[in-house]
């Protein structure tokens, strides 16, 4: 493992102030003072600024996020992040994706980059489903046009998609949509395009993990066997 990842993933700084501190000649490795482009080996005794620095295990958390917490680590408005939800030792957390001021449901926290990213690169098409609430009655085929791709943000046409009412009356209609991109604040443009306002956005899952048992506001740690699925996905 290359030293800035292994410091980074030590909850030391970020990889960029790791480098940083490297060219510093601040840290390190085995009496030597490292450079950039060391790799870490297990066994290596790694120091920074004469303090011994020990790689921590990734932490995993899903947290049911509600409205009005941004999907950032901090926020120049003031606004309240999803960090705030979290206990305060958690360490170097980060969202992984985002689910907008206004909407709620599922979302990832973790240390973990490699699976920050496997389930945000487009290429994995990971799926997300979520709920959408919409006033008034629709029918299924009024969702044709979101299932085969509609056009959004000046000309960009979206992915395919799965969608499918759950219910509907006078008042308002509830819909599952299946996303395997993630464009910002795609669902809600994409039912705008066919004239429809989101009332209700709920990210209920990713791929087969769900929010069973976990309150609104509330989070709890991924198991091995949860972060090995997500990672397969």
């Amino acid at each position: 493992m290359r030293i800035n990842k292994f410091l980074a993933s030590s909850g030391i700084a970020s990889r960029r102030e790791c480098d940083k501190l490297i060219s510093e000649g601040r840290i390190k490795v085995n009496g030597k003072t490292a450079v950039l482009g060391t790799e870490i080996n297990d066994g290596d005794e790694v120091y920074a600024d004469g303090k011994p620095v020990n790689l921590k295990k990734n932490e995993y958390y899903i947290l049911n996020k509600p409205k009005g917490y941004i999907c950032s680590v901090s926020d120049d408005k003031g606004r309240k992040t999803v960090l705030d939800l979290m206990p305060a030792n958690v360490g170097r957390i980060y969202p992984v994706g985002r689910l907008d001021y206004d909407s709620e449901g599922l979302l990832v926290l973790t240390t973990d980059g490699q699976l920050a990213q496997h389930l945000t690169h487009p290429s994995n098409a990971v799926p997300k489903t979520y709920l959408v609430k919409i006033e008034g009655t629709m029918k299924e085929s009024d969702l044709n046009p979101i299932r085969s791709g509609i056009e959004i943000d000046g000309g960009y046409v979206t992915k395919k998609c799965k969608a499918h009412i759950v219910e509907t009356n006078k008042e308002y209609t509830k819909i599952h949509v299946t996303l395997t991109e993630g464009k910002n604040r795609e669902v809600r443009k994409m039912f705008n395009a066919i004239g429809k306002e989101v009332t209700l956005l709920k990210r209920i899952k990713i791929g087969e993990l769900n929010l069973s048992g976990l309150d609104r506001g509330a989070y709890r740690k991924l198991n091995k066997q949860e972060v090995a699925y997500l990672m397969g996905l």
